[in-house]
């Protein structure tokens, strides 16, 4: 009897630590967004600038691939630009790097008092990264990982 106990009780902890660390997220303060929900075609302009840098992240809804965010300084900012799944940028055959110049067009807004877009389209030189339509639904919404 007392090993059933020991082993329900060892059983218990696991679930008990696992579920804490489940819920833990991206870790800190910040609260985790789901930008694609936070599409306002009424905000919709274009920045040109240079990449400052480029980073994955965990998407709000705690996704099973990674995000990719860029900084981009322009003339008069620096921006945040949350373009979208690592694995659908890479299937584009693009690639972003600090110094890269690009023009992007998206939904502005303000997250956590940065500014911040969410892109729908990059231009890097001749090339083109389409990721939104004109209603913000992401190009990759039907495609598999």
């Amino acid at each position: 009897m007392k090993k059933i106990g020991l082993f329900c009780g060892i059983v218990s902890m696991f679930v008990l630590v696992f579920s804490v660390w489940a819920q833990s997220g991206s870790g800190g303060d910040a609260p985790r967004l789901h930008y694609g929900t936070m599409w306002d075609a009424g905000s919709v302009e274009t920045l040109k600038g240079q990449v400052v840098a480029v980073e994955k992240y965990v998407p709000g809804r705690g996704g099973t691939s990674y995000g990719l965010r860029l900084t981009m300084k322009t003339d008069s900012e620096t921006v945040s630009v949350i373009l979208g799944p690592v694995w659908y940028i890479e299937a584009q055959q693009f690639k972003f790097e600090p110094k890269d110049t690009l023009e992007v067009k998206g939904s502005r807004m303000s997250v956590q008092g940065q500014p911040t877009m969410i892109a729908a389209e990059v231009k890097k030189g001749v090339k083109a990264l389409r990721l939104r339509n004109e209603a913000g639904s992401p190009l990759w919404s039907n495609q598999g990982r």
